[in-house]
């Protein structure tokens, strides 16, 4: 459990010290942990008890509170140049420094160099890369990633996919934040959801079989593989955790719903097991593919309840200790 610290953090972290002891890690924004001369003080004060508590901390700069001091005297200096720069380089420029030189009076108050986690959160994705690209460069901290405020629905998943893959598949990050704007009454999990997801599907770290799906096309009219593709999605989703308990390693595994003859056969041979749906005019059977080579053909109307059994079978085989 990591606390979120702004503005009065150092009050509350003194006086319920056993709060400062339960947590795992501290967060502090440099850009509101005080005003004027009291910043250094608060600043320095949630380190302390970092440092006494043993815990790491991430100092998080976040455009939406960057510190002003430090914004005005680099837009000042920018426009004493000869060729000033835009205005949105010089705010990344702001947050790489209030980044680092928090950083390093963090570890001038006794805070050791490994215990500090950086980020710097804009809600832009060019300016994300950019700013996270001279970080890497710039320092060796573990760099943890999130663009903020990134929306709701399909814009704040697709926004913050692109930002983390990009840096992700380049080496750049150590933890990654997803931030969507939940509709009303909606589940928060859709965020841990959507980073896992971005993992997986860069091949970083594996959570869940994967399924491989048609998309929508004019060779089939009928909702059959749609309907088999969601029905086995869910049964993963609800067997998961089971799974990872009984049948270590079965989170590699890659399974095909495809609809139609042309890709069909193709993508269930690529998968660990798949079945390719019959398509219009085609004739009415499934054949299942098992690691590559045709298995069975299925000819009943319960597709689903068959293919589920044969997964579950093909998991039970491969991946029982």
């Amino acid at each position: 459990v990591a606390g979120d610290f702004h503005y009065n953090g150092h009050l509350i972290l003194e006086r319920f010290p056993a709060c400062a002891g339960a947590l795992d890690k501290y967060r502090i924004n440099p850009g509101n942990v005080g005003m004027g001369s009291r910043r250094d003080d608060h600043f320095s004060r949630i380190i302390g008890i970092a440092v006494r508590n043993s815990k790491p901390v991430r100092i998080g700069v976040n455009w939406g509170s960057l510190d002003q001091r430090l914004l005005a005297e680099l837009m000042e200096e920018n426009a004493r140049r000869k060729e000033p720069l835009t205005a949105s380089v010089v705010l990344q420029e702001a947050m790489v420094k209030s980044a680092l030189s928090s950083a390093r009076f963090a570890e001038a108050c006794g805070l050791n160099h490994d215990r500090i986690v950086i980020s710097a959160k804009v809600s832009d994705v060019p300016s994300l890369v950019s700013i996270n690209r001279v970080l890497s460069r710039e320092c060796d901290y573990p760099l943890h990633l999130g663009l903020t405020e990134a929306g709701m629905g399909s814009k704040g998943i697709v926004a913050s996919t692109s930002a983390l893959s990009i840096l992700l598949s380049q080496g750049i990050g150590d933890t990654i934040r997803v931030s969507i704007t939940p509709v009303p009454g909606g589940s928060r999990t859709e965020e841990v959801l959507v980073a896992r997801q971005v993992l997986q599907s860069l091949g970083l770290r594996l959570f869940s079989p994967q399924v491989t799906s048609c998309p929508g096309c004019g060779r089939t009219n009928s909702t059959l593989f749609q309907e088999l593709a969601k029905e086995v999605q869910d049964y993963l989703e609800a067997a998961r955790e089971e799974w990872r308990r009984k049948y270590p390693g079965s989170e590699n595994l890659k399974i095909a719903v495809m609809g139609c003859v042309v890709n069909g056969p193709g993508e269930s041979k690529h998968a660990d097991i798949g079945i390719s749906l019959p398509g219009d005019g085609e004739e009415p059977k499934a054949p299942v593919f098992i690691d590559g080579k045709h298995f069975t053909t299925l000819k009943n109307t319960d597709l689903s309840r068959s293919f589920i059994e044969l997964l579950n079978n093909y998991v039970e085989k491969k991946y029982s200790a």
